[in-house]
């Protein structure tokens, strides 16, 4: 009774995507990014306490942030650089993750 509209029907195409391997393993770098909000001994703290920078390592991505506009903070698997990036935007520090080339 319903074979003509099940004829009718054509089969689904299924294209399959995929990546090669390593676009998948390159590294993702976490970047801040200057603000005009939060003052240095404030980000200069949080760098220390997401990253565990020792206090001089912390300074000089806080004034690379201040005078260049941005600093990359680390690199590695994109998962990790999501989770840096969602810590640092707890502390209200505008942040992103990139890919490296």
């Amino acid at each position: 009774m319903f074979p003509q509209i099940y004829a009718a029907l054509e089969s689904p195409t299924v294209t399959e995507k995929t990546k090669e391997k390593e676009a998948l393993d390159l590294p993702w770098n976490v970047v801040v990014h200057n603000d005009p909000v939060n003052l240095m001994s404030y980000v200069t703290m949080v760098f220390q306490k997401v990253f565990g920078y020792p206090r001089e390592k912390a300074e000089m991505h806080m004034l690379e942030v201040h005078h260049k506009g941005r600093s990359i903070l680390w690199s590695g698997v994109r998962e990790r650089a999501e989770l840096f990036v969602q810590q640092l935007h707890d502390y209200l520090l505008l942040a992103t993750i990139e890919r490296t080339n």
